[in-house]
């Protein structure tokens, strides 16, 4: 049976150990790139794009729809590599166990 004094601890332990983390995933910044680097995107570990740059050469205002994809693929990269860094913090945290019914699970 578990023991209620210990839940809350552990419970209170994961609430201080996740807002230090939620700042610390804030300053990580990864990087999603499309177009042979033509455009980047930058998110932090909170998935938060923080920085666009596009090339003058990916612009051609003939073909949005071009620069449209290339901003898609670059942003999704960097939200997917975000993920992976959200996700190693997490597992450090827990040490790996996984828990019911959390935002980021």
């Amino acid at each position: 049976m578990l023991d209620l004094k210990k839940y809350q601890k552990l419970s209170k332990n994961l609430q201080a150990g996740m807002e230090g983390m939620q700042d610390e995933l804030a300053a990580v910044e990864v990087e999603g790139q499309a177009g042979g680097g033509a455009l980047k995107v930058v998110a932090n570990g909170n998935q938060e794009i923080v920085k666009v740059s596009i090339s003058p050469e990916a612009v051609d205002p003939d073909d949005v729809q071009m620069l449209e994809d290339l901003f898609r693929a670059a942003a999704n990269q960097a939200i997917e590599k975000s993920k992976a860094v959200q996700q190693e913090s997490i597992n450090k945290l827990t040490g790996g166990v996984k828990l019911p019914n959390m935002p980021f699970m």
